[in-house]
């Protein structure tokens, strides 16, 4: 009973996401501009959707920034940057640290513009609803993001909340990642499955398994010697042994390089695709690096310089599951392959007709 009442529930939710996007649809033929509206094409909407997938993975680099250099609290309240303005303040606090932390506040309009660019895109094109999905649901992670970066400075930094600012944007990494696929797929192709279904097991749980080591790194992170801000005492960070924690996060860390180890040796045992091997390919060389630059910071303290190294590795690493997870199985085959779906083709032939 309870299963069945959330399947009705989620497919009414569902419903009314489809019913949104064709209000959108209709609201941008109405008025969009320029006139007539243009749609665009399955490459324009990857190339917007790349865009979206860099700046996703780069803001993580420059948040990583913000907490070696001891900003985070360089604007100490949210949304303003101080009490009473939107702007830094001479004198509230250094002003390298206000401009570092207000900086990376201000690139998260680049990514809303991104994602905006990228949602309207796919709309334009009438793509199918589990584009439409991906797409939308960035910008309202982007949305639950920028709330959850004003609670961790509110909350002084705590641990905890910086690591709850920090997973969700490895999710919309790895979202991003799925859309960049999706995109290049036309709408009415017939899904094929690139490998058997004991390897698609496998890559499901390797990307399960990327969700616990990056757990387990902002647990590393959150007893670790970069706080984000001087104000932010020993006593305020989590209390468990770095080198305990360490030594957790390395053996989740193992534990996902031997499953793709092993599923790299089934594709290539089955002669998979070669996107798909190419793609388990490069998450084991990210994993490796990762894993080298870990290995680095435990022997020489954590250095500051190592931390954006690490954090944008794991955004790439994550980017690259992505791709792996999404190329599993594809909508190969159809004739939709100008706009990605048949409606807007039909328009495009049409305009070139006439």
């Amino acid at each position: 009973m309870m299963q069945d009442r959330v399947a009705r529930e989620s497919n009414s939710f569902l419903k009314a996401l489809g019913a949104l996007y064709s209000w959108v649809h209709r609201m941008d033929r109405k008025f969009g501009l320029p006139k007539p509206v243009k749609v665009p094409s399955i490459h324009r909407q990857r190339l917007f959707a790349i865009i979206l997938l860099i700046c996703q993975t780069g803001i993580t680099f420059t948040g990583a920034l913000v907490r070696v250099t001891g900003s985070g609290l360089g604007c100490d309240t949210w949304p303003q940057c101080h009490p009473g303005s939107l702007f830094p303040v001479a004198g509230a606090a250094p002003w390298i640290h206000q401009a570092i932390e207000f900086g990376n506040r201000m690139l998260t309009f680049v990514l809303v513009i991104a994602a905006l660019v990228t949602f309207i895109s796919v709309i334009r094109a009438g793509r199918r609803n589990a584009i439409l999905h991906l797409a939308f649901f960035q910008g309202i992670g982007i949305i639950i993001q920028a709330v959850l970066g004003g609670i961790s400075v509110r909350m002084d930094l705590a641990w905890w909340t910086v690591a709850m600012h920090f997973l969700p944007s490895m999710l919309l990494v790895l979202l991003a990642a799925r859309l960049v696929i999706r995109i290049g797929e036309p709408d009415d192709g017939t899904l094929y499955y690139q490998m058997p279904r004991p390897l698609i097991i496998a890559t499901n749980a390797a990307t399960a398994l990327l969700g616990i080591t990056l757990f387990t790194g902002t647990l590393v992170t959150g007893s670790g010697p970069h706080a984000g801000d001087a104000a932010v005492l020993p006593e305020h960070r989590l209390q468990v042994p770095l080198v305990e924690i360490a030594h957790i996060h390395a053996h989740s860390m193992y534990l996902y390089l031997g499953l793709i180890l092993g599923l790299v040796a089934g594709l290539f045992t089955i002669k998979a695709n070669r996107d798909v091997r190419k793609a388990a390919l490069c998450v084991v060389a990210a994993i490796v690096f990762q894993g080298i630059v870990g290995i680095a910071q435990y022997w020489m303290g954590v250095p500051r310089w190592t931390v954006p190294i690490h954090v944008i590795g794991s955004g790439i690493l994550t980017a690259l599951m992505g791709f792996l997870w999404s190329l599993t199985a594809r909508l190969s085959g159809g004739d939709a392959t100008l706009c990605g779906s048949v409606e807007a083709d039909q328009e495009q032939v049409l305009s070139y007709d006439s």
